[in-house]
């Protein structure tokens, strides 16, 4: 991070000023002033992890935290302070501001929604959801979250399937190809944030993100250098119309960062024909 601090800077001072955008632009000030970070902006400094409160439920030995007076799960053996970095991070991450939310204004879910959550770890997203969509498919191939996932969406056990398998373009004991699961499934809704298998999950998926008509997807394009512009040229390939998210990434966990540095978060696509 120390060495971003001034190799985003150095990069972009070589543009003329008339080629740095305004959001180019908010985010050198942002790291001149405050250094690098994930989300480079000063929404994140409304959030406070030290301010989360984890509770114990006794009947399971799972702890968790109240998401908008709803119960969130957490994996038995997270420490509480592990379960607040998380949720803090969580929270952060679907703040109004933030570039990685998935829903905006125009792009939203309503009570004729199926929701499919690709990577639904915690399951935080489709909590926010579920009392809205008709349906949720919940897929997270990591074994420990499926307790708590259980656990969870107990209350709304009758219109949630939680499908543990990697999403990706062959189909067997541990993985599921979208074609295949979804062939004669309603869906109308994927949020896809797979941790860098976005690639596999969509070639396992052409027919039905080509045939579905109205599908609406929200597809994070952070993870790997490429991913905004060819996920935006085969949905668009495709038939959908694609926004990017609003502002940048700075995901320096991928070591293979290189410029620009700042990444879209996500793009918001519309299949209209």
């Amino acid at each position: 991070m120390h060495r971003l601090r001034k190799t985003i800077p150095d990069y972009f001072s070589s543009f003329p000023e008339e080629k740095i955008s305004q959001e180019q632009g908010d985010v050198l000030e942002f790291i001149k002033q405050h250094g690098v970070k994930i989300f480079p902006y000063h929404f994140t400094e409304k959030y406070d992890a030290k301010s989360i409160s984890v509770f114990i439920d006794h009947s399971c030995g799972l702890k968790y935290v109240l998401q908008d007076g709803k119960k969130l799960y957490f994996k038995r053996k997270w420490s509480v302070e592990r379960i607040r970095r998380s949720f803090h991070d969580l929270t952060l991450e679907q703040d109004e501001q933030s570039p990685h939310r998935y829903l905006s204004p125009s792009f939203d879910l309503n009570s004729n929604d199926v929701l499919v959550d690709f990577g639904a770890a915690e399951g935080n997203f489709s909590l926010s959801m579920i009392e809205k969509v008709k349906k949720v498919y919940l897929f997270e191939a990591d074994q420990e979250w499926i307790e708590a996932l259980e656990k969870t969406f107990e209350p709304w056990k009758d219109k949630v399937e939680i499908v543990p398998k990697f999403v990706s373009d062959k189909d067997d004991d541990r993985h599921c190809s979208g074609d295949i699961f979804f062939a004669e499934k309603e869906v109308t809704f994927f949020k896809i944030d797979v941790d860098g298998g976005e690639r596999g999950l969509l070639n396992g998926m052409k027919k039905t993100i080509a045939d579905k008509k109205g599908l609406k997807i929200a597809l994070c394009t952070y993870h790997q250098h490429d991913d905004e512009a060819e996920f935006t040229k085969m949905l668009m390939d495709a038939g959908y119309d694609v926004v990017p998210s609003n502002g940048y990434m700075i995901f320096y966990y991928d070591k293979k960062l290189q410029a620009p540095y700042l990444r879209r978060s996500l793009i918001r696509a519309l299949k209209n024909n």
